[in-house]
């Protein structure tokens, strides 16, 4: 059974930074490509990063890129967000994403809240 499990969340002033975690189960991790997505109040989900399966290739939305970095460890079985610069605009509840063609699993999210 997929698994995924975040972590990392919490409040935060503007400008300063936050590492998620993603710890994920029930599947050969490092044959998937991960993403990371969030939802702000009262607006639909968004793509944030994705990370392919060795950690070579990253993309990113253009309203976090070179602010956050999406990285990988597979020998922990882990996908982590490291986010920079933070803005109130990134205040959203942030879940880890793995597809296998047909299905789509994420985690139950962790909030981060940008404010002073």
């Amino acid at each position: 059974q997929v698994q995924l499990v975040e972590s990392g969340g919490g409040l935060v002033q503007p400008g300063g930074s936050l590492r998620l975690s993603c710890a994920a189960s029930g599947f050969t991790f490092s044959n998937y490509a991960m993403s990371w997505y969030r939802r702000a109040p009262g607006k639909e989900r968004e793509w944030v990063a994705r990370i392919n399966t060795l950690g070579r290739t990253t993309n990113y939305a253009d309203s976090v890129k070179a602010r956050f970095t999406i990285s990988r460890d597979n020998a922990k079985n882990t996908v982590y967000l490291q986010m920079n610069s933070l803005k109130p605009e990134d205040t959203a509840v942030y879940y880890c994403n793995v597809r296998n063609g047909v299905s789509s699993y994420w985690g139950q999210g962790t909030q981060v809240t940008v404010s002073s």
